[in-house]
């Protein structure tokens, strides 16, 4: 059974030697939301793609934003549920756990920051060049003798942006200090949907660390109490605070998408309105029928639905956590937040899914961007990897010296190698993708 007072300490990763010596006025989750906000892989998804193209005269949703929105809704459900845990137990009062909305906050902030670019394109691109790609090649054992482990394999062939942010947080990449962004260990834990090694993925391409990070994620989760349910491959249950970040991705990209289709006329007004109002009983809707008449502003009237949905289902999801603290806590409960939520918001959410998927997911303009993205991608992957396996090539060495310092490129480790190249791919945004895929295919050149 997992317990508050273990679950949470202040603990930094990379500076536990530090940890008894360290007194600011900030709390030490609030230093974890501004060190991430400052930091340049965070600043760099406002370029890379959510659901829709990167806007042109429409300003729709990036990464960016939708990070920052998902914190806000964060912060919001880990204080709510923080105020209820302590009216029950206020000897946790003077704990670390009226600390949770900040802890939440920040990890949301970091939840998409290992995604590569192009949306989830990016990630099925490159899970299936090694799976059904030219990189299948690296199956087998290699001319010069190097070969990759079962376990390694399957970090490959189910590469997932969950466990890219987690490596990109701890690793200490190439002239950088030990520990990463030295988060605390609470934060780092939030990130983490699916605490377990990738020979557990299965056929869905989830789990939540590398071969490369299994002990430090094994740190982590020991010295939080977390419970074990696996050692070998290793396997824990969740973090409790994982589904509060959970919830706030579910509840922000739901909505925002759905207010980003009204606005590219991909939803009409009425189908939108009746999308959101569909959360809510007749007598909420006839009062909201009262508010478009004064204000009558279309856009207004959908970001005023918007924010309503979004605290109808944070008191929701907040009520779903107090009602299975237990189970939570002891590890046996299954499942997101938002799918145990009462009848009526859950049918309306059950809803908004199935004509996300039919009329946004699927539509024209966010399949063109998924086709452009996969082969831009396995394009730079095909160049890259064939570089590292074949370094003595002129071309290879032309590929290799562009890729930045950070990146253990010329790892004497093949493994190691090929981490550097999809770190080094996963990083980017769309724009630089896009640019470095023109000038290696003589597209374009630099400007002179």
């Amino acid at each position: 059974m997992m317990n508050w007072e273990q679950l949470i300490s202040a603990k930094r990763f990379g500076m536990e030697e530090f940890h008894a010596e360290r007194q600011e006025n900030r709390s030490e989750f609030q230093r974890d939301y501004d060190r991430l906000i400052f930091s340049a892989p965070f600043r760099r998804l406002q370029n890379k793609t959510q659901v829709f193209p990167l806007p042109g005269s429409v300003f729709v949703h990036n990464r960016l934003t939708h990070s920052l929105e998902v914190s806000c809704v964060g912060r919001s459900l880990g204080n709510d549920v923080a105020k209820a845990i302590i009216a029950r137990q206020p000897e946790l009062q003077d704990s670390f756990l009226p600390e949770i909305g900040s802890i939440v906050s920040a990890a949301c902030l970091a939840h998409d920051l290992g995604n590569p670019p192009f949306g989830h394109s990016g990630e099925r691109a490159i899970s299936t060049f090694f799976s059904e790609g030219k990189g299948l090649k690296l199956r087998d054992p290699q001319p010069n003798g190097e070969q990759l482990s079962s376990m390694e394999w399957d970090d490959l062939i189910h590469f997932e942006g969950n466990a890219n942010a987690f490596r990109l947080l701890t690793h200490q990449f190439e002239g950088r200090r030990k520990g990463g962004f030295a988060m605390t260990y609470p934060t780092l834990a939030s990130i983490v949907k699916y605490p377990y090694s990738s020979s557990l993925a299965g056929n869905k391409s989830k789990f939540g660390f590398f071969v490369s990070e299994e002990e430090s994620f094994r740190k982590i989760a020991d010295e939080l109490g977390m419970v074990r349910l696996n050692g070998s491959p290793l396997k824990y249950a969740r973090y409790p605070l994982v589904y509060l970040v959970e919830a706030a991705d579910d509840i922000c990209y739901q909505m925002m998408d759905i207010e980003d289709a009204h606005k590219l006329k991909i939803l009409t007004t009425e189908e939108t309105k009746e999308l959101l109002m569909g959360y809510f009983d007749e007598k909420r809707q006839q009062h909201m029928q009262q508010t478009f008449r004064i204000v009558n502003d279309v856009n207004e009237q959908i970001a005023y639905l918007r924010s309503s949905v979004i605290g109808l289902l944070i008191r929701e999801c907040t009520q779903v956590f107090l009602d299975h603290e237990s189970e939570i806590l002891a590890g046996t409960f299954e499942g997101p937040l938002i799918r145990k939520i009462s009848t009526r918001p859950a049918a309306a959410y059950d809803h908004c899914s199935q004509v996300s998927i039919k009329k946004i997911y699927r539509s024209r303009d966010v399949l063109d961007i998924e086709l452009a993205g996969f082969r831009i991608i396995s394009t730079l992957l095909d160049l890259m990897i064939e570089a590292v396996t074949s370094p003595e090539k002129a071309y290879s060495k032309l590929l290799i010296d562009r890729v930045s310092g950070q990146y253990n490129i010329k790892s004497p480790v093949l493994y190691e190698r090929i981490q550097a190249v999809l770190d080094y791919i996963s990083g980017m945004t769309d724009v630089f993708a896009l640019d470095l895929y023109r000038k290696i295919n003589g597209n374009s050149l630099p400007a002179v």
